[in-house]
């Protein structure tokens, strides 16, 4: 069985980090948007557009920050994206138009872009011998810390006013502060010495780039249950529209709950493909449920709609767990910041698109689109397989031939 809670020492330290980190990304998840369009008096469609941008410049940095974390030390350079997070957080409150607001998020998204890429060799080196399961009890920490936050935000929104807005703003910037603070108490990693292979050898492994698009494809999932079936609910349903609070929350507690477990059962990288495959059908089951809640009883639409939160959740452990096991299992060791930065792309353009794409399909089309959505989950957890295979017989060959040179090296 996973263990539940991190061994002391290095592990605590950067799960404390994380849960700090989380609670301050909570607050900003939950009334971020509401802060610009309510005290900054931005409309919607400028604040969309701006964040749309910042996700899209930010994309880059993660593989170049994750390239220094690989050849620097990675516990400086978190720290560094941490406490740059914080500055350009702080910002937030002197953003009073929108290029202002602009510079301020693009400068945030780039360092949260930059941390996740440092964090990964930091994740690997102290994960133990299954740095993946780390990583998914990290995620489920993240669940919590959220949660926390979000909490914290709801007393933001109640209030209402510039001040609370603004208090909002400081204390997520301070609990990244903090968050960087404790990673003071980490000891450092050094840096591993290179093999002799390409520079950027992440942005030439071609299979690894086709996994990190299917994973990116994958990914737009995420924003299914927190900008989909919110309009969803509201815009097509009878169902009460204190539902979308319940979704959130079932959502939540099913990831905190199991996601070490569902890690601990995707423990290579063909587990990983299976797991991409599961997670494909689930997402199609969610949304052709979701899709069945318009024009029936409130009762009836909202025992389809949590009953298709379970699932897709269901569905997003398998895919956070293959999404562990296959961008780690698949990266060498000595460039895990610059691969871990290369697959974080596909998640950054989920980031960036994937609202866009699915308000287009699933509210703007309707139900049709909610099946159109699915088929194209399904239909990339069914390409996965056949990548892995690909992705790791090129690992085997960069293997066998560097073997000649690592023994002549160490000789």
């Amino acid at each position: 069985m996973p263990r539940l809670i991190p061994n002391a020492g290095p592990q605590r330290v950067l799960a404390a980090s994380n849960f700090v980190y989380t609670v301050g990304s909570g607050l900003y998840l939950t009334a971020g948007v509401l802060y610009f369009t309510e005290a900054v008096h931005l409309p919607a469609s400028q604040v969309g557009l701006g964040l749309g941008i910042a996700g899209l410049l930010a994309l880059a940095l993660g593989v170049a920050v994750g390239h220094l974390a690989d050849r620097h030390g990675a516990r400086g350079i978190y720290a560094a994206t941490l406490v740059a997070q914080a500055l350009a957080t702080a910002c937030f409150v002197l953003a009073d138009g929108f290029w202002s607001f602009v510079l301020a998020v693009c400068c945030a998204a780039a360092a949260k872009a930059a941390g996740i890429a440092a964090r990964s060799p930091l994740i690997r080196h102290y994960g133990g011998d299954r740095p993946q399961e780390f990583r998914a009890y990290l995620r489920a920490v993240t669940n919590v810390g959220i949660s926390v936050g979000a909490v914290l935000a709801g007393w933001v929104v109640q209030v209402g006013t510039l001040t609370a807005y603004q208090l909002m703003v400081i204390g997520n910037a301070i609990a990244f502060l903090v968050s960087a603070a404790v990673l003071v108490l980490l000891p450092p990693v050094a840096p591993l010495p290179t093999t002799g292979g390409p520079r950027w050898g992440a942005l030439r492994d071609r299979p690894y780039l086709l996994l990190t698009a299917l994973d990116g494809i994958m990914a737009i999932q995420f924003k299914v249950l927190t900008v989909a079936v919110p309009l969803w609910i509201v815009g097509a349903t009878s169902a009460p529209h204190w539902l979308i609070s319940a979704t959130m929350l079932t959502g939540t507690v099913i990831v905190v709950a199991f996601q070490v477990r569902a890690s601990g059962n995707v423990d290579s990288p063909a587990a990983g493909a299976h797991a991409y495959r599961r997670a494909g059908v689930a997402f199609l089951i969610a949304c052709s449920l979701i899709s069945m809640s318009a024009g029936i009883p409130a009762w009836a639409a909202a025992a389809l709609l949590i009953s298709a939160v379970v699932i897709h959740t269901i569905g997003e452990l398998w895919h956070s767990a293959a999404g562990f096991e296959i961008s780690f299992a698949l990266a060498p060791q000595h460039a895990t910041g610059q691969y871990l930065g290369v697959f974080g792309l596909g998640a950054g353009l989920a980031e960036a698109l994937g609202p866009g794409l699915l308000i287009a399909l699933c509210i703007t089309w309707g139900r049709p689109g909610w099946y159109v959505a699915g088929a194209m989950f399904a239909l990339t957890g069914l390409a996965a397989p056949r990548a892995v295979r690909w992705a790791q017989r090129r690992q085997h060959g960069v293997r066998t031939r560097l073997a000649p040179t690592e023994k002549a090296s160490t000789a």
